[in-house]
């Protein structure tokens, strides 16, 4: 039932991104019913071409709320949100999970390189430790793929863990070491390493565990004990299909197929493509839920397409992969 080939969106450019959004919005204004519903009360046009700021985003609450799916089919996966006790969490139904795996994969390896080169160490004790989490089956599948010998997962083992990336610094070995960001730092406190082949990704994610740092702080601190210069960071959430990473200072870059607009905190309708507000997402991965997504975080936007997560829209709820504040 797709209106397109499935390689168009992880092929898509520049050019053909515009065309791209109003095939997919289509496809979902009329296979999608709770974003028929959505649309229907904020558009009065949804037949019109539109340029991709002006396409009506879902707002995410609606994962917490509802099954939020574009056709009807039997769901491979469910990815479940993280959250403190109490709290409702999102749910997204996967279609078709080789998407979610063409889409990392993609994603990581337009940035870093093929995922062979690497050796994968995850450090995601609080993903683990729950059933259903997109970041542990991303983590896991990248593992598999690196096919390292060493590659694998770590809970709160920190002393084995600093032996072995002790081990592969001697050996040379560029390793991926993924990790959630109280994990991070509670490692880093006990076993402050120097670090030249390794590359430390913070996922996000104190969950309230002691005084919540700004991004600013929690890099300066990892830098410090890791002796590194840059600390990256991946920006992904339960209900996307695709990732955005930083390199370092904070700054996120977007594959071709994800793209982020700013929209005004007191005018849902006004997007910026530069400047400061609520953040907004397209992710065309997401074909078989909503593409179209106005997230609660706050971020700045820059005139290249990178931006910058600021933290939360006060009263939001508490998400595990996006604590950080400003």
């Amino acid at each position: 039932m797709l209106p397109i080939d499935i390689n168009n969106i992880f092929s898509v450019n520049e050019s053909s991104f515009d065309d791209l959004c109003n095939t997919v919005f289509q496809f979902q204004y009329q296979y999608n019913p709770i974003y028929r519903k959505w649309v229907d009360l904020i558009d009065t046009s949804p037949s019109e071409r539109k340029i991709p700021q002006k396409i009506p985003a879902l707002p995410i609450s609606f994962f917490k709320e509802q099954r939020v799916v574009t056709g009807n089919w039997q769901e491979q996966k469910i990815f479940e949100s993280s959250g403190t006790t109490g709290v409702v969490t999102s749910r997204h139904y996967v279609a078709d999970i080789a998407i979610y795996e063409q889409s990392f994969i993609q994603g990581f390896e337009r940035q870093y390189g093929p995922i062979q080169n690497w050796c994968v160490l995850a450090l995601l004790p609080a993903y683990l430790e729950r059933e259903n989490s997109s970041l542990v089956y991303m983590a896991n599948k990248m593992i598999a793929i690196s096919g390292h010998s060493e590659s694998g997962f770590y809970l709160y083992n920190y002393a084995e863990l600093a032996n072995k990336l002790a081990e592969l610094e001697l050996q040379g070995q560029p390793v991926l070491l993924l990790g959630v960001t109280f994990a991070l730092l509670d490692f880093s406190a006990t076993f402050p390493l120097h670090l030249k082949h390794t590359v430390i990704m913070e996922t996000g994610g104190m969950k309230g565990r002691g005084r919540e740092l700004t991004r600013p702080e929690l890099h300066e601190t990892l830098i410090s004990r890791f002796k590194l210069n840059h600390i990256h960071a991946e920006y992904g959430m339960t209900e996307l299909l695709s990732q955005a990473y930083s390199k370092g200072n904070g700054r996120y870059y977007c594959p071709p197929w994800m793209k982020v607009y700013i929209r005004k905190e007191d005018d849902p309708f006004e997007l910026l493509t530069e400047g400061t507000g609520l953040i907004q997402i397209i992710d065309l991965a997401n074909i078989y839920s909503c593409s179209f997504i106005a997230t609660q975080d706050i971020g700045k936007l820059y005139a290249d397409g990178s931006f910058e997560v600021l933290g939360r829209m006060d009263h939001a709820d508490i998400r595990g992969c996006s604590l950080l504040v400003v």
